[in-house]
């Protein structure tokens, strides 16, 4: 056979080639699109999971380090007297604008409840925050609230208008006050949480989740009883 005669068969053959090679790039690009929404899809699950941290039973862990927390049940944690440390400096502007230092209620049990009228979970413990600090106003001991993550006041004093709430709570919206207490004390995450001070102002007891009244007495009983 001439030379002639073979040209148009490998003409033929050419596209056939071009085109095989095309089924490769849409392959990779199909698996392109699907790596692409997996990516996606777990960046939402990461995101929801972090949501739900941040307003919910807030969990048992402190954000790491050394304590001196006991377990208990019902995810309250106590300190030993002898090992416990003092709470940092808490000061700033309430919610209504006036200035508090909780150093100022030294002598007295203070419970610090850290909490945002954003948070559901919040919402479910206030009326049993507000009928205990009633309950205890006679009895040395003194409530005060970290309200955190409000872009303004204005939601956040609905909130104590609308359970009653009668102390006062110092407006963090950013967490700073949170962040200043030794590591593995306070979850920056956990909303609500709270703290009861000892009459020294030390940390005597922690939960990071939601308190009903049974349990929030159960914090607080303990060391209102201690000389």
């Amino acid at each position: 056979m001439s030379a002639a005669s073979r040209a148009p068969q490998r003409s033929n053959r050419a596209p056939q080639s071009s085109h095989r090679a095309a089924r490769p790039r849409g392959r990779a690009t199909l698996a392109t699109g699907l790596r692409r929404r997996a990516t996606l899809a777990a960046a939402g699950a990461a995101a929801a999971a972090l949501l739900v941290s941040a307003c919910g039973s807030g969990g048992t862990s402190g954000g790491g380090g050394d304590t001196n927390f006991v377990a208990g049940t019902d995810g309250i944690s106590t300190v030993p007297a002898g090992e416990r440390v003092a709470a940092p400096e808490l000061s700033g502007e309430t919610l209504e604008g006036e200035r508090l230092d909780v150093a100022d209620y030294k002598g007295k049990v203070v419970v610090l409840n850290v909490w945002g009228s954003w948070c559901n979970p919040c919402r479910a413990e206030a009326k049993y925050f507000a009928a205990v600090a009633e309950e205890y106003a006679d009895r040395g001991v003194q409530f005060v609230g970290i309200n955190t993550r409000d872009g303004s006041t204005t939601s956040a004093l609905a909130f104590e208008k609308d359970f009653g709430i009668p102390y006062p709570s110092l407006y963090d919206p950013t967490g700073k006050l949170m962040l200043r207490f030794e590591k593995g004390t306070l979850n920056p995450q956990a909303v609500p949480s709270t703290l009861v001070l000892d009459r020294d102002g030390r940390i005597a007891a922690r939960s990071l989740t939601a308190l009903d009244e049974e349990r929030l007495l159960k914090m607080l009983k303990p060391v209102v009883a201690e000389k």
